[in-house]
């Protein structure tokens, strides 16, 4: 049994493992000081034990990270950090100002933050459980231009494990044409942390997805939508949506400013709209 354990850690019963260059001797390295401490008289069983697992471990995060060409580590990195930024945005409680009120409650506040500019926070309950809004807004996420006017496409260009995209989003005209088609091309990060869900992301370079004639490529970030049952009634969901965009081009501010607050006070209404429409999770639409 130790010898086949030996085997497999050291990744020579795997003909893909054994070519990865400094596994297989970290592997060795490993299991053969934990078997010198054991002859010497080492620690109880319960403690050799945890040593061995942390051990695995890091040489299973090893092996993971070598799965991934330094692009794609990248672009994970990338959709992390953009997360943790926008986190901290939303984190910081203080200087918001009300941009729009609705009588449902919905809200959108606006703040400046310093490297970043204007960001907007949209804020809502929507009443229909967490899990509901998670499979329209990551699992079906490209479905999203049949329920949301703003946008025409969207589209899943690159996953990169399983909680790293980039996508490419085609966005309708608005204000009444006086803001142009734009596109944008994003690296996106979803995470679960217990009953909340995040969905980051922020603008990237993808080189198989150039400017596109006729559109203006805007930037979006950092970006995030948290997703958490509501205390108390966990059958309905606040939804917390942090926006970040760079429209690019000449476009006065004022227009930026209401353009933006009243795309997120839409997205409200067209995503309760569609979760009513298609109300069970094993709809499809």
């Amino acid at each position: 049994m130790l010898l086949a354990t030996f085997k497999l850690c050291a990744g020579s019963s795997y003909r893909h493992v054994r070519s990865m260059k400094g596994l297989r001797q970290q592997a060795v390295l490993a299991i053969g000081q934990e078997l010198n401490r054991r002859a010497l008289g080492g620690p109880a069983p319960a403690a050799w034990i945890y040593q061995v697992r942390r051990r695995g471990s890091l040489l299973g995060s090893q092996l993971e990270d070598s799965l991934y060409s330094d692009q794609e580590l990248a672009y994970i990195q990338q959709g992390e950090e953009a997360m943790q930024r926008a986190l901290g945005i939303l984190k910081d409680q203080e200087g918001w100002k009300k941009e729009n009120r609705q009588a449902n409650g919905d809200e959108v506040l606006s703040k400046v933050i310093p490297d970043v500019g204007k960001v907007f926070r949209l804020e809502v309950v929507v009443d229909q459980p967490m899990e509901r809004l998670y499979e329209e807004l990551v699992e079906r996420m490209e479905a999203m231009g049949e329920w949301n006017p703003s946008v025409k496409e969207i589209k899943v260009l690159q996953k990169i494990g399983k909680d790293t995209i980039i996508t490419h989003e085609l966005a309708a005209e608005a204000a009444g044409n006086l803001v142009g088609p734009r596109d944008f091309v994003s690296v996106r990060c979803t995470k679960r942390r217990g009953s909340m869900c995040v969905l980051a992301g922020t603008a990237t370079l993808y080189e198989e997805m150039p400017q596109q004639k006729g559109v203006i490529r805007a930037e979006h970030g950092p970006t995030c939508m948290v997703l958490r049952p509501l205390a108390g009634s966990p059958s309905r969901t606040k939804l917390t949506w942090l926006l970040s965009i760079d429209l690019k081009g000449w476009l006065p501010k004022t227009i930026i400013n209401q353009v933006l607050s009243q795309t997120q006070v839409d997205f409200a209404n067209h995503l309760r709209k569609r979760l009513e429409s298609c109300p069970a999770l094993e709809a499809r639409c």
